[in-house]
Parts: structure tokens; sequence; C-alpha cells
């Protein structure tokens, strides 16, 4: 790499880290804002929410490294362009490809990390942000019983608390169990505790009565208790262990699932996720050829490349909207799957063949200057 390609590489690596961090950063922002309901609602620890956040870092960078990639070199060579570096590097001879290098670099460079993302850091982080958030869901215990409101802890399993103490205590307690629809169980009590007996989560309550209606009989049976304690582990609605979904799978495992994964629905979906795992590092190349041939291809104008420049992001704006299309249309039917290539690899080899011979099209199709000059 001779000193101007590290020169213009060095612009679109600015550029394209600038504009990738700040993507990432709002995006990670408006993740963190859904976040929040954990720390209000459950009482999950700051520590445990930054380890929240963090991993779901991987999936914003997933999103917004193509569109920084495009966007950088979108916006270094259109400044080389309006400071006339670019006019002058063709003037001393530079040619086509050697001015679309390190860009191209840069595009490898984007797929080199969307590769690794895609095939490791995206399913790992997903599947441990996963299991965190089944965890917590499921952890009674940890809920934050709110005062003033019916907390529904499960579909069978309402609890409202008239008001909640510093040090935990429960003041007036109300709960409604419905495991047993015909006969629907009422708890109060003048006081509570949540407490952990063998790392189970149970409800101590004192003072209070258990009062039972039977439809039969049309009776009320109602037992006064000074205490009473009911095990919160028996309502958890989720199983022991979860089924993992497509995005926390590895790339292997999306293409051959196992047996247990006998859903046709399902292995549509999983088909889908890994052939999007290979297709979205491609995106990378595709958008940076994209900006190179609004660019590089035609007379260059030193007032500025406004046009082309709208042109590059409408494309891209395309792009992005048949890739989503193409991809919800594959869940439905398979056949689609060639499309989503299609749409990666195609814009691309156009592009690169702007890039490489565009501007030889361009000059052979300029109009010839009679000799003498032009007319005044």
């Amino acid at each position: 790499m001779n000193r101007l390609t590290r020169y213009i590489f060095r612009q679109c690596l600015g550029a394209t880290l600038f504009v990738t961090l700040g993507l990432t950063a709002a995006s990670w922002l408006i993740q963190s804002l859904k976040l929040v309901d954990l720390v209000v609602n459950r009482g999950v620890g700051i520590g445990l929410f930054v380890e929240l956040a963090i991993l779901s870092l991987p999936q914003m960078l997933a999103l917004t490294l193509p569109i920084g990639c495009f966007v950088g070199v979108l916006f270094s060579y259109n400044k080389m362009v309006s400071d006339s570096e670019l006019v002058v590097m063709r003037a001393c001879g530079l040619s086509q490809d050697r001015l679309a290098k390190p860009a191209l670099i840069l595009g490898g460079v984007g797929v080199a990390a969307m590769l690794a993302m895609s095939a490791y850091f995206l399913p790992a982080s997903k599947n441990a942000f996963k299991d965190l958030e089944f965890q917590i869901h499921n952890q009674i215990a940890s809920v934050l019983l709110q005062e003033g409101t019916f907390n529904v802890v499960s579909d069978t399993l309402t609890i409202y608390v008239r008001a909640r103490d510093t040090a935990g205590r429960l003041e007036g307690l109300l709960i409604q169990d419905s495991r047993d629809k015909a006969k629907p169980i009422t708890l109060t009590a003048e006081q509570g505790l949540i407490v952990q007996v063998d790392n189970t989560p149970r409800v101590l309550m004192i003072n209070g009565t258990r009062q039972v209606w039977d439809p039969v009989k049309q009776t009320q049976d109602v037992l006064t208790f000074d205490r009473y304690s009911l095990d919160l582990n028996q309502f958890r609605d989720a199983p022991g262990a979860r089924m993992l979904q497509a995005e926390e799978r590895y790339i292997p495992d999306l293409f051959f699932p196992t047996d247990a994964d006998n859903d046709p629905v399902l292995r549509a979906h999983l088909l889908v996720e890994g052939n999007n795992r290979l297709i979205g590092p491609l995106y990378c190349m595709t958008y940076v050829l994209v900006a190179l041939a609004a660019l590089l291809t035609g007379e260059l104008n030193r007032r500025g490349q406004t046009k082309r420049v709208l042109v590059a992001f409408a494309i891209v704006a395309g792009l992005e909207a048949a890739s989503i299309s193409f991809s919800n249309l594959a869940n439905r039917n398979p056949a689609v799957i060639p499309l989503m290539y299609l749409n990666a690899l195609l814009p691309a080899l156009v592009g690169l063949v702007l890039v490489l011979y565009g501007h030889r099209f361009a000059r052979r199709r300029a109009p010839a200057v009679p000799a003498g000059g032009a007319a005044a």
C-alpha cells in the first residue's frame, strides 16, 4: 500500500468509524431505554443492566457497519472531488482501479469484520443476552412488587401490595391464586415478606385469611391464619430450559438443524437466518461499490456531486428495503432465497463494472470538439 493509497484509506476509515460509532451509539441508546423496564419493574441491578446493554452491541454493529462503510466512502470521495484532489490524482496518471483501491480495501475489512460477527459474536452475544433475560423473567424473587398495583406474576397469580417499606416488608397483601379454575383461592394478610427457602422464593404472610370459593356448594370457605407460606416457584410459566432462537445459533446449526427442530416453519426460518448470515457481510462491499460508482464515473464537478450523492443514498435505501422484503418472503417461501443473493451481488457487480470501465464509456460518448475549436 503506497502513500497515496494509505492517505485515501485513512480518510475513508476515519469517516467510516465516526459514522458507524455514531449510528451504533444512537441505536444502543434506544435499546438501552427498552432495558430500563428491567431495572424499574424487575429490580435488576445496574451491573446486570450494563451487561445486557453491552451484549446488545454486536447486533447494533451488524446493522450499522455496512451503512458506515457506505457513508464513509461517499463522504471521503465527495470531499476529495470538492477539493479537486481527485482531479490532481487523475492528472498525475492514477487509474480508476488505483483510485478505488483504498475504498475496496475498506470494504474488504468490513466484510471480514461482519463475517466474524455473523459466525461467532452475534450468536454468542444473543445467546448470553437471552439467557440473562430468561433468568430475570423467571426469577420471581427479583420481581419488584409495585405499591398500589396489581402485579401479574403469572397467568395464575396476581399480587396486590398496599405499601412496602425500605426493609422490604409488605403491608396490606392481596393474592389471587387461580391455578384451580374451579376453586380459585384469595389470600389476604396484614403483613408479608418475600423470602428464600432452599433457593425457592416464597411469600410469608402474617395475620391473614385464606378464602376458597366452592361453585358447586355455592359457599365460601374461610381459614384464618397467623402465618402462611406460599411457594412462588410453582407459578413459573416458563420451562426449565428454553429453545434456542435462530439468532442464537451458529451458522452450521442453522443449515443442519437437529431432529428436534422438526417444525417446517422453524426449519424455514433457520434456513433464511443462515443465508442472511452469509449475505449480510457482502453488503459492506456492495455499498462501497455503489458509493464509488456514484462518484468515480463520468466527469467530476468541483461544484459538488449532490445529485449523484442523492442517487447513491436512494439506491442503498432501496437495497435495504428489498433485503428486508426478500427475507420476510423467504420465511414463507424458501424459493425466494436466490433473490436475497441477487439483491446483494448484482449491484456489486454493476458497481464494479462502472468503477473500472464507466469512465472510459463516458469519454467515448463525449461529443467531439470541431477542428479549430468551438464556434464563438
